[in-house]
């Protein structure tokens, strides 16, 4: 039987430590901003001493970085791997506008669209921490136009301009994260059956 080392265990210990921090450092950036962020806030909300977290992550800055990722990884999670697990198409792509709309209604974050509210709040800020975000942002919808292209060569969306419905589909949802925050269901609402008919309007598959 292998042993764990003990460096291995502590090694083990700090990676568990340190998502614990940065998901938690994602749902009050959620709520308070990328920039209400300090480390002496997650230590008095976790209880546990500034040192420890200064540790981890050593700036702030990297703190705001961690935070971005993580919430990278839960939208990834969430909405971007069950979707991809559909047949290319129509279907694929109405899959991921659907776990996108119940991402913003469902949200695992307390402050909602995690996405929606960093880059209102870093978008004429530069620096790393807008460069991440901007790069998560442009990322998902490269990827959401690329399945419309795939879909493209199956017969489905045929003459639709891919980034063109990409920034449709974004404001329209970014509008349903805004809708949802100050608990205007209707709104949230119409904001579905627009991205619905955005879709119907150019699919083969209705």
């Amino acid at each position: 039987m292998t042993q764990t080392e003990p460096g291995d265990q502590r090694l083990a210990k700090g990676a568990r430590a340190r998502a614990t921090i940065a998901r938690r450092a994602a749902e009050l950036a959620s709520v308070e901003g990328l920039d209400g962020l300090s480390i002496g806030m997650l230590a008095t909300d976790l209880g546990i001493s500034k040192s420890g977290i200064a540790t981890l992550f050593g700036t702030k800055e990297a703190l705001q970085l961690a935070a971005v990722q993580t919430a990278r990884e839960v939208f990834i999670e969430r909405v971007i791997a069950p979707s991809l697990r559909e047949p290319r198409g129509a279907g694929r792509v109405r899959a991921l506008i659907e776990r996108w709309f119940a991402h913003i209604e469902q949200p695992p974050f307390p402050g909602g669209c995690f996405r929606v509210a960093t880059l209102t709040e870093f978008s004429s800020k530069p620096g790393p921490v807008r460069d991440a975000v901007v790069a998560d942002h442009d990322e998902w919808l490269a990827i959401l136009a690329g399945e419309i292209r795939k879909a493209q060569t199956v017969g489905d969306f045929a003459g639709v301009d891919a980034e063109l419905l990409v920034f449709e589909l974004d404001a329209v949802v970014s509008a349903a994260n805004i809708a949802r925050q100050i608990g205007d269901t209707a709104r949230v609402d119409a904001a579905r059956a627009i991205a619905t008919r955005l879709l119907s309007a150019g699919s083969m598959q209705v």
